[in-house]
């Protein structure tokens, strides 16, 4: 009996290690059926459909220096300052929901493809209501919040499925990612431009609407995570490490990304109207802006790329803001012509940009922890954000309604340029001395 009951009580053992060598394969079978990361057909088509919405649905309210130009002359909009807070809005929110969306996603990722079919057609509905506007405030409701909370909603969950595919080299992902506006910038001002001079605001709006409807619906079947359901599940109970709020290189990027945003939106905004003020005709503002997106391209993708390589983050950071800011001093505030313009456009694009696309190896700089790297670059966006959102009612204060050609920034644009070139010197202060502070603290120990 001794004998019997000994055996008895032996055998869930071996029925228990069944289970977990059967546990095992499963999970080995799991991964060998999910696509690869950082190659592959699946991440490349993924990464290209990604690129296709930055660059349409991104790239148009980064192309608003056209529509401002345009709304200032209208009988309507004439004089009121806060013309630019149309764009501002736009944008600004799709940052400074950005915190609040990641926590969501990460909640409910099982979700993640129904929120784009939930944001996509907000942004479309968005522009055809701002097609009826007839007043400013209608405007900023339907082109800047509704178009900006629709954004919100689909942008971070294809956001979060190139996280999925692209790890290693996400650097690069995310520089490419970020020139996809500057690839449709250096088109859509034309575009916007040639409409709205020809078809008024209301046709433009249409438009756009039906073009984004036609270039980016279809795409959507495209848009796939790669990790399965039950990932989803196993991560949405996950707990999210904060610990990366007690480090203060966390600390320093945010305030240099804050200072940097605060200034880093002015030249899209002005230099169609600063052109226009020296008499040059809408093409060329338009112009401008093309050229300034061709750069970005380059530089986000170089800086992005330059980030996975290990070049030092403080490094390409310091390199971004400083020279952006000799541009804005030197070449923006002396222009009196096309030509530093046009050098203007092109290095303040290339070295500008540049610093967003480095938003992913900063985040990794600050923490390993995948969780957390989720949360660190969606508090990044919310500082750019706060820039962004704050463009409009600073311009109102910082343009003169004093014009003087032969001035520094014609006199009118004078405090515009001094601005965004301060900005960009200080952003790049406080992580340079954050940097040689730290080497000194090594040097002394």
């Amino acid at each position: 009996m001794a004998t019997s009951t000994e055996s008895r009580s032996s055998l869930p053992i071996p029925r228990v290690q069944l289970e977990l060598e059967e546990l095992q394969e499963n999970a080995e079978f799991i991964n060998q059926q999910l696509e690869p990361t950082d190659h592959g057909p699946a991440a490349w088509k993924l990464l290209g459909t990604a690129f296709v919405f930055e660059s349409l649905l991104w790239g148009f309210p980064l192309s608003f220096g056209v529509f401002q130009n345009y709304y200032s002359e209208l009988p309507e909009f004439a004089g009121n300052p806060y013309i630019s807070v149309v764009g501002t809005v736009a944008s600004g929110i799709s940052y400074l929901g950005a915190p609040f969306t990641a926590p969501f996603i990460k909640r409910f990722q099982k979700y993640q493809r129904q929120m784009i079919w939930v944001g996509w057609p907000i942004c479309i509905i968005a522009l055809i209501s701002g097609s009826f506007a007839s007043t400013l405030e209608t405007l900023i409701l339907t082109q800047g919040v509704a178009y900006g909370v629709g954004f919100l909603i689909f942008y971070y969950p294809i956001l979060n499925m190139v996280n999925e595919y692209w790890v290693a080299r996400r650097g690069m992902a995310y520089g490419l990612l970020c020139s996809a506006s500057g690839v449709s910038g250096a088109v859509m001002p034309f575009i916007m431009e040639k409409l709205l001079n020809k078809y008024g605001y209301r046709t433009t709006l249409r438009a756009v609407a039906v073009a984004l409807f036609v270039l980016t619906g279809p795409l959507i079947p495209f848009l796939k995570g790669r990790l399965p359901v039950s990932r989803y599940t196993a991560t949405a109970t996950a707990r999210s490490d904060w610990s990366f709020l007690r480090s203060p290189l966390f600390w320093v990027y945010s305030g240099s990304n804050v200072v940097q945003g605060l200034g880093y939106f002015f030249p899209s905004l002005y230099l169609p109207s600063y052109a226009r003020s020296m008499g040059m005709s809408s093409t060329k503002g338009a112009l401008l802006l093309a050229l300034m997106s061709v750069s970005q391209v380059a530089g986000q993708f170089t800086f992005g790329l330059l980030s996975d390589r290990k070049v030092s983050v403080s490094l390409l950071i310091a390199v971004s803001t400083v020279v952006s800011a000799v541009a804005a001093f030197a070449l923006w505030g002396l222009a009196h012509s096309l030509a530093p313009l046009i050098a203007f456009a092109l290095v303040y694009g290339f070295f500008g940009a540049g610093y967003v696309a480095m938003w992913a190896r900063m985040s990794t700089s600050v923490s390993a922890d995948p969780t957390a790297m989720s949360m660190i670059f969606s508090l990044f966006c919310f500082g750019k954000g706060i820039g962004n959102v704050l463009t409009g009612p600073l311009s109102a204060n910082l343009v003169s309604p004093v014009l003087v050609l032969g001035n520094y920034g014609l006199t009118k644009y004078m405090a515009v340029v001094a601005f965004t070139g301060s900005c960009m010197a200080v952003s790049g202060i406080i992580v340079g001395s954050w940097s040689i502070g730290k080497r000194g603290m090594r040097f002394l120990l």
